[in-house]
């Protein structure tokens, strides 16, 4: 039978499905390896091409870890909260666990087309109450924790209370907020309850606090930054505005260092970790205080405090909250009017701009800590009022951006020589053009200047060192319907934990997915949702990251254990203890991974996870991207577009306008004239202009998108050339972790391939055709080289070598006409990871027992076989070659030439003469001359 990919490939993935093949037990006596994909959104668009890249690649590994004797989990699930889904219940009333559902299914039929080896039976959907109770409770664990500096981990809030029962604030080293107080034992057990839980609460690893947020009115919710593209949501490309609010937060700044020393430890592409320690931004600096009129004053921290001197104006964030006291009358419209300007970007927007700098003048003046000087108080948007103390002390001398907004608005610049500052060591006026950023202060180098500074500041009770991160507390609240419920319910004000036995605290039903009409967010609507009966709860739900930063523990328990306490069993913990390989796209590189990481080190603190870091390794694949047709409709005298199309090698004798064209409906650029009348009803009448009579479309690589007209769905594929063909191609196109385009007019060939290899273990007419006889030591040969290079590239991630080495292989051994058991079994094996149905039918056709290949043994290299005991000679006649001869290396010169001068078919280029000469070089030629 012809290699029949569309039954084989239904036949085995029924098989994999009804025996669970590939369910993994939590022990076993093999050494165990956790492969990890980044579940996706379930979308409704469905998967396209690009989707499976990682996938596949994972899929491969897993299945050759399986071969190597590896107990291997390998889960898939779905991160099923979202804005998408509640957007779509916007518009059409349907409830987003519907659609949800429905996406989730669509995706599943697709992941199953595809023959991956996920353990399905430990699926997680972040949506599901029994999934998002655990999410609920490290909330609360969160809620009651605080970091204590003196152990560096977070510990019981209760343990925190006993500290300020007992000595109250005194010596306590604690991550907190900037506002807290200093109290005694007895100040501390004389307060009333409500003031102990605002206390305590400037201490919770998890609280409420005002915050600047990106606002988006259109979508009624908070919206990430990573969600906000040039102050616009990046669904619906609304307005975006910053607006203080009060939010839930995650105080992630107590880990940053931990954050930090963690990268050195995990294997992880170099960019991806310097662009973590760039977000976490570690700064050693200074406080230094900026006095104002009574005892107000302007706090900065800089990183470079020698430079103070050259101090000539205060920048602050337009949201910082002395600006409106600061404002003088006269200064008042221009400051409203930044204010109002601002609020239309995102801090990314305003981060990212480091070329064009604006700003308003508050009025008002400052005081220089040291030489007394007035100094102007500005506002700029390139301040932002989370990072550090929002505001900055603007040194235009060194610094860019301080220089270019001293340029611009006249301000004076300052070389370190002009400086007039009473110190122990005066500056040197002989120094010409010393100037801030040349890191020489008053004679000193830059460590000895910031040190001396330092202890001036100290000395003046002016400023002190400081150790500052770029890193925020997370914003932790969504005003939206489709999240996770915060477990919390509020009393005189204040927050509390709902009962650990109330959890899950599941979504209520609403009548819309709206905020109020008061402003309130969707849950606002739901009708007597209230705790015990009585107490408000929080109305915001959890961001969409919350369900993702610790899913992987929730797939090390089976769906047996599920029911049991706990996210996950210990002993299932203690034995997988963390993901050996990671793979996932690289846009999530300062988003879910840093997260994931927090969490995971919290969970730590407590005793529940046995790893300080998740993921062990990752590997960021690759885009694939869209391969955009286009054709050239030709445009008349007037300008309008005519329904008349000329082909891409003729287009320059015309006037034409470029339309992007359905890739489905082009074939090797060459489009289908009928399907194109047929894409949309204005091109029913089309006329063509054509060259050889074809039509040539264009090409050009874009992102794929619905609007371009290149998605390329799965399903078509696999419906044309099988699981098995798609599988391998991905790979083929090029290394992992490189974009490369979509391209299917290379697809031909690697479902040739898989026929070709069908075809060795069958004869002429499709029957079933092995031998058991000894294979050729060309056959080892060719079947050893493919088991050490696949084995290399899997292990080094370089799949798409492997596809080529498969076809050398097979052409090899075609050639050969090699039918034997032997070598054919071993391919199978090596084959398997690739191309898993094939595989399969030719395993169980080769006698063994179904289902068995996934627990086969990898091949063994034989290096032996590799070793060369004979090479192919040219045999040359007066310098002509003639032909080649394989000769054994082992015999004498005499021996080769006896050998050669008795062929038959060398007999007639000698023309009965005898050599006068033979010139023999071993390992490469032999001439005879006659």
């Amino acid at each position: 039978m012809d290699y029949q990919f569309r039954d084989i490939e239904k036949k085995w993935q029924k098989f994999w499905a009804e025996n669970q093949t590939f369910k993994v037990e939590n022990s076993s006596e093999k050494p165990k390896y956790y492969v990890l994909d980044m579940f996706p959104y379930p979308s409704g668009a469905g998967l396209h091409v690009g989707h499976p890249l990682g996938y596949i690649a994972s899929d491969i590994f897993s299945r050759y870890k399986r071969l190597k004797g590896f107990n291997v989990l390998h889960p898939m699930g779905y991160d099923s909260f979202g804005l998408p889904a509640e957007q779509y219940a916007i518009q059409t009333g349907q409830h987003p666990a519907i659609t949800t559902e429905t996406n989730i299914n669509r995706y599943r039929e697709q992941l199953d087309n595809l023959g991956f080896s996920f353990d399905w039976s430990r699926e997680v959907r972040t949506s599901d109450p029994g999934y998002y109770k655990w999410t609920q409770w490290i909330f609360m664990l969160l809620f009651n924790s605080w970091y204590n500096l003196e152990s560096d981990k977070a510990e019981n809030i209760e343990e925190l209370i006993k500290k300020f029962e007992k000595s109250g604030s005194s010596g306590l080293r604690a991550v907190c907020d900037d506002d807290v107080e200093s109290f005694s034992a007895q100040e501390w057990n004389s307060k009333s309850d409500s003031e102990k839980q605002k206390e305590i609460l400037k201490y919770r690893l998890t609280y409420l606090r005002e915050s600047t947020v990106n606002w988006c009115p259109a979508l009624g919710t908070v919206l990430a930054n990573d969600e906000v593209k040039d102050g616009y949501s990046e669904r619906g490309g609304h307005p975006v505005e910053q607006k203080k609010m009060m939010q839930w937060s995650m105080r992630i700044t107590a880990y940053a260092d931990r954050l930090i020393q963690g990268l050195d430890h995990i294997d992880w592409p170099d960019p991806l970790k310097e662009m973590q320690r760039n977000w976490i931004g570690k700064s050693v600096g200074a406080l230094v205080r900026f006095e104002l009129v009574g005892d107000a004053y302007i706090e900065v921290f800089t990183t470079r405090v020698d430079t103070l001197y050259g101090t000539t104006f205060l920048v602050l964030a337009p949201e910082n909250e002395l600006v409106e006291g600061l404002t003088t009358e006269s200064q008042k419209q221009e400051i409203q009017n930044y204010i109002a300007q601002t609020k239309k970007k995102s801090e990314l927007d305003r981060m990212a701009d480091t070329k064009t700098v604006s700003g308003a003048f508050t009025g008002s003046y400052a005081k220089h800590p040291i030489s007394g000087e007035a100094i102007p108080v500005w506002i700029a948007d390139y301040v932002l009022a989370g990072y550090g103390t929002g505001a900055v002390m603007a040194v235009p001398s060194g610094d860019q951006r301080d220089w270019l907004f001293a340029t611009k608005f006249g301000l004076p610049i300052i070389a370190i020589s002009d400086a007039q500052v009473d110190l122990d060591v005066q500056a040197d006026p002989t120094k010409e053009g010393v100037y801030i950023n040349s890191g020489i202060v008053n004679g000193l180098k830059y460590k000895e200047a910031t040190a001396k500074m330092i202890a001036k500041l100290e000395e003046l009770g002016a400023g002190k060192a400081k150790v500052n991160f770029r890193l925020r507390d997370a914003i932790f609240g969504r005003q939206r319907y489709w999240g996770e419920p915060v477990p919390v319910y509020f009393k005189d004000g204040l927050p509390y934990l709902i009962a650990q036995e109330d959890l899950p605290l599941v979504l209520p039903e609403v009548d819309k997915y709206l905020p109020t009409e008061s402003g309130e967010p969707p849950l606002g609507r739901a009708e007597n949702w209230k705790y015990k009966g009585e107490l408000e709860y929080e109305l915001s739900t959890m961001p969409g990251w919350a369900g993702s930063s610790w899913y992987w523990y929730r797939y090390m328990a089976s769906q047996e254990d599920r029911n049991k306490d706990g996210f996950a069993p210990k002993d299932a913990i203690s034995y997988w203890k963390d993901v050996d390989l990671y793979i996932g796209g690289s846009e999530h590189a300062t988003g879910h991974l840093l997260y994931s990481r927090f969490w995971n080190k919290f969970l730590k603190d407590w005793g529940y996870v046995v790893e300080e870091e998740p993921f062990k390794k990752l590997i960021n694949q690759g885009m694939i991207q869209g391969r955009s047709n286009f054709v050239y409709r030709i445009i008349d005298g007037d300008g309008r577009g005519t329904n008349k199309f000329v082909s891409y090698g003729l287009k320059s004798d015309y006037t034409t306008s470029a339309l992007h064209v359905d890739v489905n409906i082009v074939q090797n650029e060459i489009l289908d004239l009928e399907k194109f009348k047929d894409f949309r009803p204005e091109f029913a009448n089309a006329e063509f202009i054509l060259e050889n009579g074809k039509y040539i479309c264009g090409v050009e690589v874009e992102k794929m998108s619905k609007s371009k007209f290149n998605v390329v769905s799965p399903d078509d594929i696999v419906e044309r050339y099988g699981a098995d063909t798609l599988r391998m191609y991905e790979m083929f196109l090029g290394p992992l972790e490189q974009s490369k385009p979509w391209n299917t007019n290379g697809i031909e060939g690697v479902f040739k391939f898989l026929r070709k290899f069908w075809k060795l273990a069958h004869d002429d007419d499709f029957n079933f055709n092995v031998s058991d006889d000894e294979p050729s030591k060309a056959e080892y040969k060719a079947l050893h080289k493919i088991i050490r290079k696949v084995e290399e590239d899997i292990e080094r991630f370089s799949f798409n070598t492997s596809v080529s080495s498969f076809m050398i292989c097979v052409n090899e051994l075609t050639d050969l006409k090699c039918n034997k058991r032997k070598i054919i079994q071993d391919l199978v094996i090596v084959l398997a990871p690739y191309a898993p149905h094939i595989t399969e039918e030719l395993w169980t056709l080769l006698g063994n027992a179904p289902g068995t290949l996934s627990v086969a043994n990898y091949p063994v290299f034989n290096p032996e076989y590799l070793v060369e005991n004979e090479f192919s000679y040219p045999i040359s006649v007066n310098g002509k070659t003639r032909m080649n001869l394989n000769i054994s290396l082992s015999l004498s010169q005499a021996e080769v030439e006896e050998i050669v001068l008795s062929n038959e078919d060398l007999q007639k280029y000698l023309e009965g003469k005898n050599p006068k000469k033979i010139i023999f070089v071993k390992n490469k030629i032999i001439n005879i001359v006659i």
